[in-house]
């Protein structure tokens, strides 16, 4: 076994998930079997096998990063359920 119930047990406290004694062996065991796999891929010879690319021809979809004019503070304010002066009012939180 490439990885021990302790170790599930550890990552799952560090995630913060709670996990009943057979999730503990259920995922022992699927990660083990990743792992097994994982060992299998690293053992092949991929002398002269090209690195993989994703081949599309995908573009940075985001605008252009230009200034642009901002509301005024009457804009900003119109829809504000409270507010006082350019301000908006809001709940005190402590």
């Amino acid at each position: 076994m490439k990885i021990t119930e302790e170790e599930i047990r550890h990552v799952a406290r560090l995630a913060r998930l709670s996990l009943k004694d057979e999730d503990v062996l259920t995922f022992t065991r699927q990660v083990d079997e990743v792992l097994s796999y994982m060992e299998v891929l690293n053992s092949l010879d991929t002398t002269g096998v090209p690195v993989f690319r994703v081949p599309t021809l995908a573009e940075n979809v985001f605008r252009a990063d230009a200034p642009a004019p901002g509301l005024s503070n009457e804009e900003a304010l119109a829809n504000a359920p409270e507010k006082d002066g350019n301000d908006f009012l809001v709940p005190k939180v402590i």
